[in-house]
This record gives C-alpha cells, sequence and structure tokens, in this order.
C-alpha cells in the first residue's frame, strides 16, 4: 500500500541550540591522500619541529639515535591519528560535535573550550614568530625603516606592529575563504615550500662542509644510560606535541571519501615525511658546525648567516609561508569548531575563526611568549589535559560503543535523547577528567617531578581512559563485543537541516525518528 503524505515520518529537524551548516555531517569529501599529506607538510614543517630534532643532535644524542626516536614517537602519533581519523571519517563531524558521545551535548563545550584557549594563545604566539620574519625581510629591503623598530607600543615597535598585523590579516583572508579554500592553499603552497628551501640548505651546507659530517657520533659525549633516557624522552615529547592534532583530528578526517585516504595520507605524512625532514634539520645543524664553528638549530639563523640578501628574503618568505601554514592545521581549524559549538545559532566556522583571530591579538603574544612562567604553567597546565581529554574519546568510541554512534542523536537537545545524560552533562566524562588531568598537569609542573614531566600526558591517559572505561562499563555491555563497523554512518541531518526521506514507490519505510527539541 503505498505510504501517504498524511502517515509518512519526517524527521525531527536538529536543535538549533546544537547545530550549523559547519558543524552538520561533511556534506563533501574532497580531502584525498594528498590532500592529508599537505596537512601534515604543512603541520611538521614548522620551525618548533625543526629546531626540536636539531636540538637533540646539539644534546649530543647520534644523528642515528635522533631519527630512531622521531621516527618511534611518530609512529605512535600515526596510530593515535588513524584510531581518531576512523571516528571522524565515519561520523562525518568535527571534534566538538563528536565529543558530544562521551561528554554529552552540552558537555562536549569543556574539552572543547580546553582545546581553543590554547589554540587562541598559539595561534597569536605563531602570528607574532612569523611577523618578526616580516621585520627581518623588511629591513632587508629598505635598510631605513630600521628606524621604526627601536621604539615600543605595548611591547611592539611600529615597524613591529605593522608586521604583526600584515600577517594577521594575510591569514584572516585565508581563514575566512573556509575548509575548501585551505585545503587547496596547504596543498599547493604551505606545504611544498618550506622542503624545497630546507633542502637546499642542507645541499649548500654539506658541499661546503666537503661532506665532513658524521651521523654516528656524539657532539657532547654522552653516556649510553644519558642516550638511551633522552631517546625515551625524545620520543614522549614526539608525542606530546602532537596530542593536540590527535584530539580535533576529527577536523579533517570528517572529509576524507573513504579510511584508505586518511590512513595513506597519514603513513606518508608522519613517519616517512615527519623523520625525512628530521634528517634535514640534522644534515643542516651538522653543516652549520663545519661551516661556522657553532651548532645553529635556528633555521632563520642560519640564512642569515649565509649573509646573501637572495637567500634571505627567499629563506624569509619561505618561513612566513609555513608558519601560516601550521597556525591554520594547530591552531585555527581547532577553535573556529569549538567557538561555533558554543552557540551554533549565531556562531559558523568563520565567526568562530573571526574570534579566535581578534583574541589572539587581545593576549598579546609576545609578553607570552616572552614570559616563562606563563609558558610554563599556563600553556604547560593546558597541555597536561589533553593525554586526559584524547582517552576519554577514544575509549568511548572503541570500548564503550564499538563505533555505534547515532549521529542524528549529536544534535538533539531532547531529554530522553542518546548523548543528553544529565542536563546535557555526562558526570561519567567528568570524573574521569579530573582526577587524571590533576595528576598529569601536576607531573608536568611541579619541581619535584621534573624528571617525569616529559611523561606526563602517559599518565594522565591512562588515569581518564582506566576511570572512563570502569565508570561507563554499563554501556559497554549494551553497546556488545562486535568488530568495529567501518561503513559511514548514515544520518538524516545535512547542511540544510534534515533529509526527507525518500519512499520507493508502493512501500511503506518506517524512519527512526530523531529526538524532537528539548530542555
Amino acid at each position: 500500500m503505498p505510504t501517504s503524505p498524511q502517515n509518512k515520518q519526517l524527521p525531527a529537524p536538529p536543535d538549533p541550540r546544537l547545530f550549523n551548516e559547519d558543524l552538520a555531517p561533511a556534506a563533501e569529501r574532497k580531502w584525498g591522500t594528498y590532500s592529508i599529506f599537505a596537512l601534515w607538510m604543512s603541520d611538521t614543517h614548522a620551525i618548533s619541529n625543526y629546531a626540536f630534532a636539531a636540538s637533540l643532535f646539539v644534546l649530543g644524542l647520534p644523528a642515528w639515535e635522533v631519527f630512531l626516536s622521531l621516527l618511534v614517537g611518530i609512529t605512535i602519533v600515526y596510530w593515535l591519528m588513524n584510531r581518531m581519523g576512523h571516528a571522524g571519517h565515519r561520523t562525518g563531524v568535527p571534534y566538538p560535535v563528536l565529543a558530544r558521545a562521551s561528554w554529552g551535548v552540552y558537555g562536549a563545550n569543556i574539552p572543547a573550550l580546553l582545546r581553543a584557549i590554547m589554540a587562541v594563545a598559539w595561534y597569536g604566539i605563531q602570528t607574532w614568530l612569523a611577523s618578526t620574519a616580516v621585520v627581518l625581510l623588511t629591513l632587508q629591503i629598505a635598510p631605513g625603516l630600521a628606524t621604526y623598530n627601536h621604539n615600543s607600543v605595548l611591547g611592539l615597535s611600529t615597524l613591529g606592529w605593522i608586521a604583526f598585523m600584515v600577517m594577521w590579516g594575510l591569514q584572516a583572508v585565508l581563514l575566512t575563504r573556509g575548509m575548501e579554500f585551505i585545503r587547496k592553499v596547504q596543498d599547493f603552497a604551505t606545504g611544498p615550500v618550506v622542503w624545497l628551501v630546507v633542502l637546499a640548505l642542507a645541499v649548500y651546507l654539506v658541499v661546503k662542509a666537503g661532506g665532513d659530517i658524521s651521523l654516528t657520533r656524539s657532539l657532547t659525549g654522552l653516556s649510553g644510560a644519558s642516550q638511551v633516557e633522552q631517546s625515551l624522552i625524545a620520543v614522549s615529547l614526539t608525542v606530546a606535541t602532537f596530542l593536540t592534532l590527535v584530539l580535533n583530528y576529527a577536523d579533517f578526517a570528517r572529509f576524507t571519501p573513504d579510511h584508505g585516504s586518511y590512513r595513506r595520507g597519514n603513513l606518508i605524512g608522519l613517519p616517512v615525511n615527519f623523520t625525512a625532514f628530521a634528517v634535514v634539520a640534522v644534515l643542516v645543524t651538522a653543516g652549520t658546525i663545519s661551516v661556522f664553528g657553532e651548532a645553529i638549530y635556528d633555521p632563520v639563523k642560519v640564512i642569515e648567516k649565509i649573509d646573501n640578501p637572495v637567500v634571505t628574503v627567499i629563506g624569509a618568505l619561505a618561513f612566513i609561508v609555513a608558519t601560516i601554514g601550521i597556525n591554520v592545521v594547530a591552531n585555527f581549524v581547532s577553535p573556529a569548531y569549538d567557538f561555533a559549538n558554543l552557540a551554533p545559532k549565531y556562531l559558523d566556522f568563520k565567526r568562530g575563526g573571526m574570534i579566535t583571530a581578534v583574541l589572539a591579538v587581545l593576549v598579546m603574544p609576545w609578553k607570552l611568549y616572552s614570559s616563562a612562567l606563563v609558558i610554563q604553567y599556563f600553556l604547560g597546565a593546558l597541555g597536561a589535559f589533553l593525554g586526559p581529554l584524547v582517552a576519554i574519546l577514544l575509549v568511548d568510541y572503541y570500548l564503550i560503543r564499538r563505533g555505534r554512534i547515532d549521529v542524528d542523536a549529536l544534535f538533539s537537545a531532547d531529554a530522553e535523547g542518546a548523548y543528553f545524560y544529565r542536563r546535557g552533562y555526562n558526570p561519567k566524562a567528568v570524573l574521569a577528567f579530573l582526577p587524571a588531568a590533576a595528576v598529569s598537569a601536576g607531573l608536568a609542573l611541579v619541581p619535584a617531578f621534573d624528571v617525569l614531566a616529559p611523561f606526563s600526558w602517559i599518565f594522565g591517559m591512562g588515569i581518564s581512559g582506566a576511570l572512563y572505561a570502569a565508570l561507563a562499563r554499563r554501556g559497554r555491555i549494551a553497546a556488545g563485543a562486535g568488530p568495529i563497523p567501518e561503513e559511514i554512518i548514515p544520518s538524516q541531518v545535512r547542511g540544510g537541516g534534515v533529509a526527507e526521506p525518500v519512499v520507493p514507490e508502493g512501500r511503506a519505510v518506517a524512519v527512526a525518528p530523531v529526538p524532537a527539541k528539548g530542555s
């Protein structure tokens, strides 16, 4: 009997307090293998990652041990990214929406805001660091402007303010164009350009050094036991550095067309590309010892040492582009979604992004970065929270729900909804997070625990994961023990609201109802 308009069941619309088009499951999935690879090029080709690899060599680890340590660390990161990518790909929703499954439809704002606060601070710091390269470039081209680089207005010179606002404006133009435009820019600009410059530096210095570079010698004569200790620290810090992106990797994996795309992109972009970049960083640093008589592990200073105006201009431009790349990937996309998640009815991705950009100026990042106390205690404490947050998301998806997420219920504020819990908050997630975060932050910040500080995230992940698994055991029993599904989870929620169910002619179809708006 044909279904009549009177008895055809339509899905309830998503709650406007939880929904907008940017938070809806991805309608287009154009991030293939190369786009994910380019994403990691944009992130890993940062001055900070270069300096980290180079500093391990300068500290006394033989080059081969630096490569091995970083390869082990980034392989752990690769595994974690694939786990989070699985959830992002199948649900098609960004990180703060995915977090609603474990934290509650309103409680998800807790982990989202913690991630956003850290991102805002680092977004500002990276913008300012890039602006220093703009100042260097400007003075190379027009030395007469040095006069404007010696005064101070709120901690920056006139030239410094102009450079900072130029960088701020360039990024704002890029960021307000949306995720698809960001993908195209990183595919062809921010990722590959730094490779060309760093490879050129390596070739120049190796040739200049006459090939006199050892990959097996310790620069400081570090003992065997100390080498093992430093290697373990390097492994742990590599993972800790990438936990921010592990946490919100769903923001990118949601746009991949299949599981193979993000897995292949992760493989090439992380273990392969990151380790190769570390090899080049160490080669350049070793070359500076032979050529300049000292180990220089800041690539910008290496370029200055070469003392060639053309090299300086090209190098400065390359690292400006690189900083934009890492800023977009690591420090913009997540808070744009996170702020949009606070009030989806009024804030979309672009408005959330502009809030991020404005706050990044107001925090005066040059003052944050110049204060060791702020970096250690404020940003250090926030970083210690990342491990527990990652653990709760992964334990919830893999152990508790076995990958069975009701995507439509993520947008429902009905009191009977699957993820409403208690007034929209899941107390089990809070109870698992607080003690784990306290232990992790304590180990990271209290001087008495200096030896354990680099490993604080491991304790945080272990404690929060175990507590959440124990507290949410009833949900695990209900989900069963079947295999984790691979297919994309179907959803009636679309960019325009909900999709009307298709009813085949002559057949009545029952559509699973999406809970209506509630309290």
